[in-house]
């Protein structure tokens, strides 16, 4: 298989595995969504589980190159700006990657429950990274020392996660989706008043 070949299966997949589950995709609609025979995916991936397994590692490489890139902005004269962009570089990174949020998302409701290691291996190193990097601002004491750090960390994913997925409803019941750019820019301003207000910031929401 030529490696082009091996990203069509690969983005069919990733697209499947996001939409529906690991669940709920089969490798023959992987392969018809691929246009390739299914014995030839078989043969060259290994089987469904085996490319759930590339899928999530490729998302896991793209988030995380991602946040160490917003991480090692971090630092800088004005500490709390740089926590609200912190949030912001993950916002907009599920917005413009949405099908990462989705895998992730279709774990929290048990999807591919007997493949238990992704969280260990994935997932908590990111969150201890980005709890290591706040800490400091925790110790100077610009972060309240009452905040329970993980909780909101967590509280931000949770919203992040759902607002790319899912969007918002408007007055007239419509769903406004991320790519809407007044919808964004409302929950990008929520995002910063709710993330100041939980961590105790001084001075006023950016």
């Amino acid at each position: 298989m030529t490696s082009g070949q091996a990203q069509v299966i690969l983005k069919a997949a990733t697209q499947l595995f996001a939409a529906l589950g690991y669940d709920g995709t089969s490798t023959r609609q992987i392969a018809d969504a691929a246009g390739l025979n299914i014995a030839t995916v078989n043969y060259h991936v290994g089987g469904k589980r085996e490319l759930y397994l590339a899928v999530m590692e490729a998302a896991h490489r793209a988030e995380k190159a991602a946040l160490e890139q917003a991480l090692a902005r971090l630092p800088g004269d004005d500490p709390v700006a740089a926590i609200h962009r912190l949030a912001d570089d993950y916002l907009d990174f599920c917005v413009d990657n949405p099908e990462v949020p989705a895998l992730w998302m279709h774990r929290w409701l048990s999807d591919a429950s007997d493949i238990t290691e992704l969280e260990r291996q994935y997932v908590q190193p990111l969150l201890n990274a980005v709890g290591a990097a706040l800490r400091p601002a925790v110790e100077a004491g610009l972060i309240s020392a009452g905040t329970d750090l993980d909780y909101t960390v967590w509280s931000v994913i949770w919203t992040v996660h759902g607002f790319a997925k899912g969007g918002v409803l408007d007055a007239e019941g419509r769903r406004r989706a991320a790519g809407d750019r007044a919808a964004l820019r409302r929950f990008r301003a929520h995002l910063h008043q709710s993330l100041h207000r939980t961590l105790g910031l001084p001075g006023d929401p950016r």
